[in-house]
This record gives C-alpha cells, sequence and structure tokens, in this order.
C-alpha cells in the first residue's frame, strides 16, 4: 500500500524520485522520505510526517544531491506516523532500506538483533530488515546474498528496496507479493511499486514475478527467481502516457476519473463487439472449452470490487442461469470452501494486487475449480499471469483513491463475460443481440449522467451538514447504493450505510428521522412498485427522501420528496448509469466539507497488505 520508487542513473535522481512519489501518493500518504547515496559515498536522508509537498519543502531548505537513491510514502502500519517511523530506514551509516508491506516474524528477529548490540530508533518491522542485511554485510556477504538471507528469513508480504553506501553501483530489489516493476532507460534504470510513478521517463518496464530479487544498474539488470538462480522476464511497453497520471483541468483526480467513464467504457468493449454479438474469444481462446462446463460461479473480492461482483450475480443467474455466489476475499480465504462441481472461480481486482483476493486466488488454484478468471485493470499484475482466463477493463490509470471509472468498467466486463457465458449456456444468436445495443450505449447513457454535475453540485448542500445517510436499493440496484455509500463515506467521512428497501422494517427504521437523508436509486424496473411501497414507509416517519428516478417511473417531487431526475437507460445498463451521480455526489459533499478527496483519511489506492 505504500508507494516505492528507487533510480540509478547519471544525472541527480532526486527530482526523478520525487516526482515518482507525486504520483504514487495515493498508495500512502501518511509520511515520505528519501535515501540518495552521494558522490562522498554516504547516504544522505530526508523525512518528513505528512505528504510529499511538505518532503519537497524540506528538501528546497536541505537539498540533497546524488545518482542512486530510493524514495517512500507510508501507509502506517506498524507504529504510529511519526519521523522516526517513516521510511527509509538505515543500519548505522552503510544499509538504507524501504519496504511495502509487513514482515510478520520482525519480533522474533528483532530480539536476536538486540542481542547483537543493534539499536532500533523504531516502531516498524521495516528496521529489522536494514539490521538484518547489515549483520550479512558484516559477515562478508555481498548485497544480492545479503537480501536473500534476509528474505529468506522473513514471514509475510512484503516488497524491499536496499542500498549499501559501500556498494554505490547497484542496488537490490526483493519481491515477495508485493508488486515490484523496474523501468528501464538509457544508462539509468529504475523501480517502483507502480507504473505511474515512472511514465515520466519511461515506458519499457519489466514485472518481477513472486520471489524474484533484482540487481539494478545503471546499464543492466539481473533478476535471480524465487530458486536462485538467474532469470529472464520479458519486457512490456506500456501505451499509458505521463499525462494520464495527471489531473489536467479537473481539480482533483477523482472527478477526472468521473468524466473519463464514458471513454473508459467505451475502450472497454473496444474489439469486443462485432456484427452485433459478443466476440468469443475476448476471453482468450481456450475459453469456450473451459466455460462449457461451467455450472456455479464463485466471485471473490474486495470493497468496490465486490459491490461489482454483487451486481454481476444478478447478471449471471438472470441470463446465463448459472448458480453464483460472491464473497469477500478476507473472508473467503479464512474459511472451509465447499466447492460444487463445474465452478469457476471469478476474481474482481481494479490493481490485481489486492492482498486478500490475490490469496484467494492462490488458495483457489489448489481447490477443485473447472479454472480461474479475474476481471482487472493492470495488464501485467499478479492476478492476471496467475488466472487461467482474463478481462481487462481497459479504464487506463486510476488515481483518486475512491475507485470510480475502475467500477462501471468492471461492471460492463462483467455484462461481456456474462454473455459470453450465456451464449455457451444456450442464449440465442437473436436473444443476444437484442441485449448487444444497450451494452453499447453505456457509454453514451453514461455521457448523458455527466451533464446532471451542477445539479448535484446543488444537492450535495443538503448533505454537507449531516452526520448520517442511508442508501436503498433493490435487485442489482442494491448493491449499486452499497457503492453509493461508500462512496460518501470514504471522501466526506459521513457516515453512510446501505440497505435492501425490503430489510427497512427489519432494523433500519428506527434511524429514520427528519436529520437522516435517505437516497434511494430507482430505475424503471420490475421491483419499482415495492421499492414506491417502501419509500412510503420512511415518508411516514418522516425521513427525507433523495430519489434518482428513471423519468417513467412517475415519481413526484413533494414535500420531503427530492426527485433527481435521470436519463433513460435499460434495466440491464441501469447499474452502470445510476453509480455516477452518486460518485457525483459525493464528490461534490467532500468538496464542500473541505476533505482530501483524492487522498482520504487512513486509507489507500492498492490495499497490498493484509
Amino acid at each position: 500500500m505504500c508507494g516505492i520508487v528507487g533510480a540509478i542513473a547519471e544525472r541527480n535522481v532526486v527530482p526523478i524520485l520525487v516526482e515518482g512519489l507525486r504520483r504514487l501518493e495515493y498508495r500512502g500518504y501518511d509520511s515520505a522520505g528519501v535515501a540518495i547515496l552521494g558522490s562522498d559515498q554516504s547516504i544522505g536522508l530526508c523525512k518528513t510526517v505528512g505528504k510529499v509537498a511538505e518532503l519537497e519543502d524540506k528538501l528546497r531548505e536541505t537539498p540533497l544531491r546524488g545518482l542512486l537513491g530510493v524514495a517512500h510514502t507510508r501507509w502506517a502500519t506498524h507504529g504510529g506516523v511519526t519521523e522516526a517511523n517513516a521510511h527509509p530506514h538505515m543500519s548505522g551509516d552503510r544499509v538504507a532500506v524501504i519496504h511495502n508491506g509487513i514482515i510478520e516474524n520482525y519480533l522474533e528477529i528483532k530480539d536476536e538483533l538486540e542481542a547483537k548490540g543493534y539499536e532500533f530508533l523504531s516502531e516498524t518491522d521495516t528496521e529489522v530488515a536494514a539490521h538484518l542485511i547489515h549483520d550479512h554485510l558484516q559477515q562478508g556477504r555481498n548485497l544480492i546474498e545479503a537480501v536473500q538471507e534476509a528474505v529468506a528469513r522473513f514471514k509475510g508480504a512484503f516488497a524491499l528496496l536496499v542500498v549499501d553506501a559501500q556498494d554505490p553501483d547497484r542496488f537490490v530489489v526483493s519481491r515477495v507479493a508485493s508488486p515490484l516493476v523496474i523501468g528501464l532507460g538509457i544508462g539509468e534504470n529504475f523501480v517502483a511499486s507502480g507504473v505511474p510513478a515512472l511514465l515520466p521517463v519511461t515506458q519499457r518496464f519489466i514485472y518481477l514475478e513472486q520471489g524474484d530479487i533484482a540487481e539494478i544498474s545503471r546499464s543492466k539488470v539481473n533478476i535471480l527467481g524465487a530458486d536462485g538462480n538467474a532469470v529472464q522476464r520479458d519486457v512490456h511497453e506500456t501505451q499509458w502516457s505521463a499525462d494520464s497520471a495527471e489531473k489536467g483541468p479537473y481539480r482533483h483526480f477523482m472527478l477526472k476519473e468521473i468524466f473519463e467513464q464514458p471513454s473508459a467504457l467505451a475502450n472497454t468493449l473496444y474489439g469486443r463487439i462485432e456484427g452485433g454479438r459478443v466476440v468469443a474469444d475476448s476471453l482468450g481462446p481456450q475459453a469456450a472449452e473451459m466455460l462449457a462446463s461451467v455450472e456455479n460461479i464463485h466471485i471473490v473480492a474486495c470493497g468496490t470490487s465486490y459491490h461489482a461482483g454483487c451486481v454481476a450475480k444478478y447478471w449471471v443467474e438472470s441470463l446465463a442461469g448459472v448458480t453464483c455466489q460472491v464473497e469477500i476475499a478476507s473472508e473467503y480465504r479464512y474459511r472451509h470452501v465447499v466447492v460444487p462441481p463445474n465452478t469457476l472461480f471469478l476474481t474482481l481486482s481494479q490493481s490485481g494486487e489486492t492482498a486478500d483476493t490475490l490469496e484467494a486466488l492462490r488458495i483457489a488454484k489448489q481447490s477443485d475449480y473447472v479454472g480461474s478468471l479475474t476481471v482487472c485493470n493492470s495488464a501485467h499484475s499478479s492476478m492476471v499471469r496467475e488466472s487461467d482466463l482474463v478481462m481487462m477493463t481497459q479504464a487506463g490509470p486510476e488515481i483518486g483513491v475512491a475507485s470510480t471509472k475502475a467500477f462501471t468498467t468492471q461492471l460492463l466486463s462483467m455484462l461481456i463475460v456474462t454473455l459470453i457465458l450465456a451464449r455457451q449456456r444456450g442464449m440465442t444468436a437473436e436473444q443476444e443481440s437484442a441485449l448487444v445495443p444497450h451494452v453499447v450505449h453505456a457509454a453514451a447513457a453514461v455521457e448523458q449522467a455527466l451533464q446532471m454535475n451542477e445539479e448535484l453540485t446543488n444537492l450535495a448542500e443538503d448533505f454537507a451538514e449531516k452526520e448520517h445517510t442511508l442508501f436503498l436499493g433493490r435487485g442489482p440496484m442494491w448493491p449499486v447504493a452499497m457503492e453509493g455509500a461508500l462512496k460518501l463515506k470514504e471522501i466526506s467521512y459521513i457516515h453512510a450505510e446501505a440497505y435492501a428497501a425490503g430489510e427497512l422494517k427489519h432494523g433500519p427504521l428506527a434511524l429514520i428521522d427528519e436529520d437522516m437523508p435517505v437516497v434511494v436509486v430507482a430505475p424503471n424496473n420490475e421491483l419499482l412498485d415495492k421499492l414506491k411501497s417502501n419509500m412510503q414507509v420512511v415518508r411516514a416517519r418522516g425521513g427525507q427522501l433523495y430519489v434518482f428516478a428513471d423519468r417513467e417511473t412517475g415519481i413526484d417531487a413533494e414535500d420531503g420528496v427530492s426527485v433527481i431526475a435521470m436519463p433513460h437507460a435499460d434495466r440491464l445498463i441501469a447499474p452502470v448509469v445510476y453509480t455516477v451521480p452518486l460518485q457525483l455526489l459525493a464528490y461534490h459533499v467532500a468538496v464542500l466539507k473541505g476533505t482530501d478527496v483524492d487522498q482520504p483519511r487512513n486509507l489507500a489506492k492498492s490495499v497490498t497488505v493484509e
């Protein structure tokens, strides 16, 4: 969840490192720091509590310069948010280490190191790595040997970057679960925990595999696999540009990404619809054989991706006639799962590195599933590499912590997967051709929904001073309500929760009063009459309703009922379209409250620790 950047070059690397941190700040922003190996072979350290801008200010006051360095933004796990706990961590004046993840057995190793006389200055597990590597160097190991021996002791999921002041022409990195990518330059090379950090300096990348250790110098990269033997990893060229990770004219990344959704949805459909039908091999050439036997699906995901899975369940069961179970990854991986015959395991993840979802996939690979499918936005992520089938969402970089376009492109991707599966289960060409135009219309419908922005800017004033909000939906709109509540709580810090509207009488009605806004998601579908009855129950208790309603629903504004008229969208794509105004509402409420929209407190973008 932390941001990691390293560089070795024939030029001063400090600006490269700081810019990389700025682009990765969505991964962690409790504190930041750099370690720079100077021309005198001493390591200069600069650390601050807070954001990268504060680190930049400190570096202006006390400049550092060097041709090799590492940098870090922290999302605190072990120890509070203090300068002492900020990375990089040093062992003496020789070793500097930055770290993402958790070393689970650090206390045991710490006791051993303290017995040897090492003094610990922080509360972190990371400092154990610095001292243990230093200890191995003192015993005559070279840097890569020292890192290998240290990593062999550690338990957990982590990534490490290590600098040795006595070895100024290289640094060493290790990946155990937490993602690392190497950027290739000319006479210079880089490493980071995410591609966006390095887009200003390269578009050529090597994605490290589980257990890899790499030695990075100016002229070459040497990689050892988990078995300690030299390996070659493919070089990939990204199509993302440096500008794709910039805000442009928008005030926040989140707003930019909300407005990028029409193009992201269109990109997700590109090449997957031909002749009014879904392209059969969109999931790969081996998909047809695997899907032919599928009778059940287990969807496993976290957070926003879990909500996408919950929507997809309705599509999979109604259109493909396949039993579908959706589960939170952190629960799935810690219980005994009964796998019915002919079950497909399906993961959803924006980053493809979400720790709980990735571990669930690895568990599933050892179970009796017919195969695995991942829906993901990161082409070279662990989940993509480790799944049998892949559906890429084509959302492009998403920087705002609160996911927006990643969610809607996941929904559209799951619609494509559902139609492919339905064809395998007997859906006729005529039936499919009747549905596909609605799928294709999703981007245009979202474009229409974005025209509600000014109306939602004004509506946000009704929510900004509230402490609680209730979201209601029925059928596939219940998970949409869950996602709307999540967005509001993530970035405005207003307590918000969602209920299936039929559950009102089973508890939530106790919360209803004139100070509790109730947001209702009301497309024109078969559950509309039931939903109207639920709304009357709220009004009878004095609740204030804010109804996002299709113009054809016949729901009218009245005292205590505000109607936000939605553009008409077929019920098939309604979950995609109705999500967008809920995102905009959350955004404008957060702006009014003055919160940090792109980097909300206590949260990080890519959850790569358990």
